[in-house]
């Protein structure tokens, strides 16, 4: 949080929150996509999908073509055709801290101490301001903290898609150095149960996903960066 940019970015996504709420699709962000897919197709343009692009020789022709890639695919794609100058500072690149990531299968809804909590699809876990700036510096340090500020969401409060009747889903991260190893499941769950004793006791299944598996998930998340870069 003592990095301006960084530090401007949360603030921005913060004062939005308080003032217009996380909103959230109903039945998963897909529907998301979905949408902007079914907007696409009636303007006459088609989605390919599961084909590796390597060479920009693999695309049609066209007047302009846009990646939407990290410098590292991009490099991969392009070779030698970019100038060298350009290279060089695609390859200086700063990729930024990792997410870790659990998904949870619950009995119930989280029991939060606060009662609050359970009004917000979206909640934010950290105790003091000093103990989320220490965690969030911890990441960019190289270092995980004890007591990692955890971002967590419980969209089937609101969404009975998200869920089978009367149980509940809910996921959460918090951010590791890139590239991390360390196993985060118990920190992030001793988070939760500080603020909601009981939550391990309502747990009936947990999902996994360690920055090498967000990479492997999306190459795009360099080192489990789900931002793609340091601000």
């Amino acid at each position: 949080l003592e990095a301006p940019f960084s530090a401007s970015f949360a603030l921005m996504l913060g004062m939005l929150g308080h003032r217009s709420g996380w909103p959230f699709p109903r039945g998963g962000s897909g529907a998301i996509a979905r949408a902007l897919a079914g907007y696409l197709a009636s303007l006459g343009g088609e989605i390919v999908t599961s084909r590796r692009v390597t060479d920009p020789s693999d695309l049609p022709p066209a007047s302009a073509v846009l990646f939407d890639v990290t410098p590292r695919q991009l490099l991969r794609i392009t070779g030698d055709r970019l100038p060298a100058h350009y290279r060089r500072q695609l390859g200086r690149y700063r990729y930024g801290p990792a997410a870790y990531k659990l998904d949870w299968a619950l009995d119930g809804p989280i029991p939060w101490r606060a009662p609050d909590c359970a009004l917000a699809a979206t909640v934010h876990l950290g105790g003091t301001l000093d103990e989320i700036a220490a965690s969030e510096r911890a990441a960019t340090q190289g270092d995980h903290s004890d007591r990692p500020f955890v971002l967590l969401a419980q969209p089937s409060l609101f969404d009975p898609t998200r869920a089978p009747a009367g149980k509940h889903t809910a996921w959460a991260y918090c951010h590791v150095p890139n590239g991390s190893t360390t196993d985060m499941t118990e920190r992030i769950e001793r988070q939760v149960e500080r603020f909601a004793p009981g939550f391990r006791g309502r747990i009936l299944a947990r999902h996994v996903m360690p920055p090498a598996e967000l990479e492997r998930h999306n190459a795009n998340y360099i080192g489990g960066d789900i931002v793609g870069g340091s601000n």
